[in-house]
């Protein structure tokens, strides 16, 4: 995560606690950073979590949250999902402060290896679709339908 933040979120009623202090980069003032400055690993989670595809759920990339920007976010389960790797820069006591700056606000951090999107994606899909569950109704057939039609 990175420190900055953007009005692109937004303010509905459960965000407006969330999103709040710092200042947009120079550098990005809209607090995203360039397509062409993802990982291989976030490119990746990227094409699977983009436009509503995983379980109709609108994530966010670099999404900000207060004074982070958050790899992936996913505002209606409350989720942020981190990938580490060679180009994370945080220290384990700057990981430690920004979970608990995110918990404190009621939502849920999960962090995968750069490594374990690109050789096992379809494992880090259901970490993902399993949190997302305790938060969102996610339908699944149980064949009830068809027992009703006969």
């Amino acid at each position: 995560m990175h420190q900055s933040k953007s009005p692109l979120y937004n303010k509905s009623e459960m965000d407006v606690n969330i999103h709040f202090g710092g200042k947009p980069s120079k550098e990005n003032r809209n607090g995203k950073i360039p397509k062409g400055r993802m990982t291989a690993s976030e490119r990746r989670l990227w094409s699977r979590l983009r436009g509503n595809k995983f379980l109709s759920l609108q994530f966010q990339r670099q999404a900000p949250i207060g004074p982070y920007i958050v790899d992936f976010y996913c505002s209606v389960a409350r989720l942020v999902v981190e990938l580490d790797g060679d180009a994370h820069s945080f220290t384990l006591e700057q990981d430690k402060a920004r979970q608990a700056y995110l918990e404190e606000g009621g939502i849920s951090v999960i962090r995968f290896l750069n490594y374990d999107v690109l050789h096992s994606l379809d494992f880090v899909l259901e970490r993902i679709c399993e949190r997302c569950s305790a938060h969102v109704q996610v339908w699944e057939p149980d064949g009830s339908a068809d027992e009703e039609d006969q």
